[in-house]
């Protein structure tokens, strides 16, 4: 919705320059004076870049705070470290460890901790959450909810080496009740792997 709401105040200041620059080419200079260039200052570079960014702040700020790690009981909490050129993935309440796949259940708060065992990755799933920056020594947290179950596809889209484009990553959005199952295999694969 946040970029719908962008696209579409870009698009209307778009056809207002357009409108500005085709009445600038068709007016006759004789019949029309020129405005004073005081009044071009005051309502296209001072009012009309305010209330366009007041309009987007207003559209932006509730999509960003949903997206921000706030402090939630709930929210279920995996650790995730990029390496040269795979993914480690902890889920610290439940001593499971993967690589390149997170699972994670449908409309629940995630939490991700994100750090880097080398060079600077970038964690990105674009139809779940922004990009967000891992770097070495520094845990940045990155929330993600998943609206209904799928499949979605991660990238890193920080360049950082030769192996790059080949470090993908999936996200898999389990129902509640079918995350419990997977969680419950999971954990008995654990235990007997012990």
């Amino acid at each position: 919705m946040l970029w719908w709401g962008m696209f579409i105040a870009a698009v209307v200041v778009l056809l207002a320059m357009v409108l500005l620059w085709h009445y600038a080419i068709k007016r006759k200079t004789d019949e029309q004076p020129m405005r004073p260039a005081s009044g071009w200052i005051i309502w296209g570079g001072i009012v009309l870049p305010s209330v366009t960014i007041t309009a987007l702040l207003i559209a932006g700020l509730p999509v960003g705070q949903r997206m921000m790690p706030l402090p939630d009981e709930n929210a279920m909490q995996i650790n995730v470290t990029g390496h040269q050129w795979y993914w480690h993935v902890v889920y610290p309440e439940h001593q499971l460890q993967m690589t390149d796949v997170l699972h994670i259940p449908v409309d629940t708060p995630v939490h991700l901790s994100l750090t880097s065992a080398d060079v600077i990755h970038s964690f990105w799933v674009p139809r779940l959450a922004v990009k967000l920056d891992l770097l070495p020594g520094r845990t940045n947290v990155l929330r993600l909810e998943a609206s209904q179950a799928g499949v979605f596809r991660g990238q890193c889209a920080e360049y950082c080496g030769v192996g790059h484009a080949h470090m993908q990553f999936t996200v898999i959005a389990h129902s509640q009740p079918d995350f419990a199952v997977w969680l419950q295999q999971r954990t008995q694969e654990l235990t007997h792997d012990d």
